[in-house]
């Protein structure tokens, strides 16, 4: 006879799966990861089962102990699924931005759920984390896992999934994409594909809202970079010890409602009933595809969990509409922006080197008000009138000076499918205008001016 001695013996070797559709026009192959073939429906098995035998070994965790744990949902399955199966008791902290349906299956497998206020500091006594350390505290033979610290959480990934990932495509993948919140999946998973092939690139899906990108990119933990966001699982306001920044070579940032449209487009277009998460990864994916991938490369997405957790939220039309998700002149994109300017000049740019002077001169020329800077095919900068203006008027001799002295800061680059309800909200006093690369690998300028007439049409 053939079967398994527990539920948790089933966690692991979820399938790898050949995206058709959402990739038309994409060069190269894309393959999803997808996790909800784990028992709980979610990646978060993985790291549940290993935190608790962990725990086990280092005898941290006795017979009749009690699992405590700040969680967004999918890791809480994985833990009460694990003490189902060995024996002991769970109580969770949630924040009050998760979903109903995650809070009652966490319920009817027999744990208990606090749930905790979302707009609160991190180390304030009513978060999530910090309600979690206290319980652990307070109640004897507990034990608090921090999925956000606890290094079980990375080790699980580079002992299950990355060498699933290699030898299902046979050590050919070259980029690895996963969202980035708790950091062990894709740092775990990176780091042994990555000792196998250095060459391999890793891209973290961030969302708006969260400190990830900017601190990879700068180094610096901006608190002005974190505002309350929607999408659940990735994304944080804090850094946790399993997000190793070397694993990932840069991050993409996605909206909430690009993340949702992407989520309910997998399920109509591959049979995919994936979580917001999810769509935010594939969202992700498919916009660095477009412009990098070739005709040789093997892109994994990791998708985390299953899109029951979400009945009530993405997949539910009124919730959608409540939201402006479902609004029909939204779905407007930068590549029907493009498209409706019937063959428009290509960009008009300033080079670094120049003068303020020839730099007022074209704008007034092509009457527009912004323009980028270049060093050679590199945007390195941007200019605006109003800057400028202001600038002449404490100091006339400026116009002599050269650009590369006073521009500001170069203007954002966007997906070409990035829907205008996002555009309009990366458009704002510091950033006044966006880029996007299209196909051919030419660069377009989106103003506000288009934004308005792409909103009015």
């Amino acid at each position: 006879m053939k079967y398994y001695q527990s539920i948790i013996d089933t966690i692991g070797h979820t399938p790898l799966i050949k995206l058709n559709k959402v990739t038309h026009g994409i060069k190269g192959t894309v393959l999803a990861k997808v996790e909800y073939f784990n028992p709980g429906n979610s990646v978060k098995d993985r790291i549940a089962l290993r935190m608790i035998e962990d725990a086990e070994r280092e005898g941290r965790l006795k017979p009749g102990g009690t699992i405590i744990e700040g969680t967004s949902g999918n890791t809480g399955m994985g833990l009460a699924l694990t003490a189902i199966a060995k024996g002991y008791k769970c109580i969770f902290t949630v924040s009050d931005k998760q979903s109903q349906e995650k809070i009652n299956i966490l319920r009817a497998l027999g744990a208990e759920v606090v749930v905790c206020p979302t707009n609160v500091e991190p180390d304030d006594p009513r978060s999530y984390y910090s309600v979690a350390r206290r319980l652990n505290q307070e109640i004897p033979n507990s034990i608090y896992p921090n999925q956000y610290d606890n290094l079980s959480n990375t080790a699980a990934h580079y002992a299950t999934t990355g060498p699933e990932i290699w030898e299902d495509t046979e050590g050919k993948i070259t980029h690895l994409v996963a969202g980035v919140g708790t950091g062990g999946t894709i740092c775990g998973t990176s780091k042994y594909l990555k000792e196998r092939n250095p060459k391999l690139v890793t891209i973290g899906i961030d969302t708006y809202g969260s400190v990830f990108k900017k601190y990879k990119e700068t180094g610096i933990f901006d608190e002005k970079e974190i505002y309350p966001y929607l999408t659940e699982g990735i994304g944080e306001d804090i850094l946790p010890k399993n997000v190793d920044f070397d694993m990932i070579d840069l991050f993409i940032k996605v909206t909430d409602k690009d993340a949702a449209i992407m989520a309910r487009r997998m399920a109509r277009e591959e049979g995919l009933f994936i979580g917001w998460s999810c769509g935010s990864a594939m969202y992700g994916a498919l916009e660095y595809a477009r412009q990098h991938l070739k005709e040789d490369d093997v892109m994994v997405v990791i998708l985390p969990d299953h899109g029951t957790r979400y009945l009530n939220k993405i997949y539910n039309d009124v919730w959608m509409k409540d939201h402006g998700f479902l609004e029909q002149r939204h779905f407007a994109t930068a590549r029907d922006i493009i498209r409706a300017r019937n063959g428009a000049t290509p960009l008009i740019t300033v080079d670094k080197s120049d003068t303020i002077g020839f730099a007022i001169k074209m704008l007034n020329k092509a009457g527009i008000s912004q323009l980028p800077v270049a060093d050679g095919d590199n945007i390195v900068g941007s200019l605006n009138d109003s800057t400028l203006l202001n600038m002449l008027i404490d100091n006339p001799s400026a116009k002599d000076l050269p650009v590369a002295e006073v521009m500001g800061p170069p203007f954002r680059f966007v997906g070409i499918d990035n829907t205008v309800d996002a555009l309009s909200g990366l458009i704002d006093k510091e950033n006044k205008a966006l880029l996007v690369r299209d196909e051919a690998n030419q660069v377009h300028i989106i103003t506000q001016h288009d934004l308005l007439v792409a909103l009015t049409n």
